[in-house]
């Protein structure tokens, strides 16, 4: 076209006479905004709705051979874009304003693009948000693993495209940071990032160029572990040490409760309530212990239990036989002595009343104000 910006012209226009209160702005983003634009490029548009009617505006059409799609991103969606909760992080960080329903507006743009700043700051944040983007992986490995006999590749390739763009963008969030342009042209940024795997680019290529369906899920499964690494040992750099007092205040009143369960499980027989209360309350005080040593949660660590076993704790999860109660029944007693000992050690109070006269002299200390 000889001026692709007549088509957003016209949409402008459109929208200025005949819905100018429907639709809070406009903008475009992509290559046009980048100043990377080919003959073939299309002006990459959205729009924010400011209520439902906005989104009736949405429309996608072929104008001298080139595609426009004119789709709409509610201020929600906007907003998850700019908290690193959602790719396309670029499309608010980097769009031109073409149109903006009023000033307050225009504001909100700018104290998302702040947001983004001000996100991309929070180290620890940011980590988490990379972890958490590995879960998804998982699931295309897990897919890829059906198929891996399946003797087809179109299908296996669409699975390792979908893990290894996810593994991507968790390495961008390691790197507190977002891809500016799209998949197949941001390379040289990906291969900038400072924290990334050694052979990235070696698994990167392997991924995408094998015909071999083995030897790609291999790879996927080498760079998940890689980036799974640099993810755990950037989360240690955060460490802010052991705080037990604040951090298990009131954690062992709550899992009594649990353990009471197990206990009242074991003298009925019950296996299946003795199952889900052993092995979650197991799970729990681990991933509590790790959280009071390292403020952090452990996510996907792998050896978050390890601080369990040292401290001598029963592994009751090995203990659970449907035929014998009485050994899950001794480590509940004992786990519950040896949690509370060791929190006490650590200076957390547990608060224990014999009788409702204790509970209401504490209650009515709580709320005396210190002398002065």
């Amino acid at each position: 076209m000889d001026n692709i910006f007549d088509v957003a012209h016209t949409l402008v226009q459109h929208v200025k006479a005949n819905c100018p209160e429907d639709i809070a702005l406009i903008a475009y983003y992509g290559s046009y905004a980048q100043g990377t634009a080919t003959k073939r490029s299309d002006l990459d548009f959205f729009f924010i709705p400011a209520d439902e009617g906005g989104y009736r505006e949405s429309i996608q059409f072929v104008l001298n051979d080139i595609s426009f799609d004119f789709w709409p991103i509610s201020w929600e969606r906007a907003e998850r874009m700019a908290a690193f909760d959602q790719p396309l992080t670029t499309i608010i960080a980097n769009c031109e304003i073409l149109y903006v329903r009023s000033e307050e507006d225009r504001a909100r743009l700018l104290a998302l693009r702040e947001k983004i700043i001000h996100t991309s700051e929070q180290g620890l944040k940011m980590t988490g948000k990379a972890e958490s983007q590995l879960r998804d992986v998982y699931v295309h490995l897990y897919k890829m693993s059906q198929l891996v006999d399946s003797g087809g590749i179109s299908l296996f390739r669409t699975e390792a495209y979908g893990a290894l763009t996810t593994l991507l963008e968790s390495l961008a969030l390691l790197n507190r940071t977002y891809f500016t342009r799209g998949w197949g042209k941001n390379k040289e940024q990906i291969m900038q990032l400072p924290l990334k795997p050694d052979r990235l680019e070696q698994l990167m290529q392997q991924i995408m160029i094998s015909q071999i369906p083995a030897e790609i899920q291999k790879a996927c499964e080498q760079l998940t572990q890689d980036i799974l690494e640099l993810v755990l040992k950037q989360k240690e750099t955060y460490s802010e040490g052991e705080s037990y007092p604040t951090r298990m205040a009131g954690f062992y009143e709550e899992i009594k409760g649990v353990l009471d369960k197990i206990r009242t499980a074991c003298e009925n027989k019950d296996y299946d309530a003795a199952f889900f209360a052993a092995v979650g309350v197991q799970d729990e005080i681990a991933r509590f212990l790790y959280y009071a040593e390292y403020g952090y949660w452990p996510d996907l660590s792998l050896n978050y239990q390890a601080l369990y076993g040292q401290l001598g704790f029963p592994n009751m999860a090995s203990l659970l036989d449907p035929r014998e109660f009485a050994p899950l029944e001794e480590a509940v007693e004992q786990l519950d002595q040896l949690l509370q000992n060791h929190l006490k050690t650590k200076g957390v109070a547990i608060r224990k009343f014999e009788s409702i006269t204790q509970l209401e002299q504490f209650l009515r200390n709580r709320h005396v104000e210190p002398s002065a």
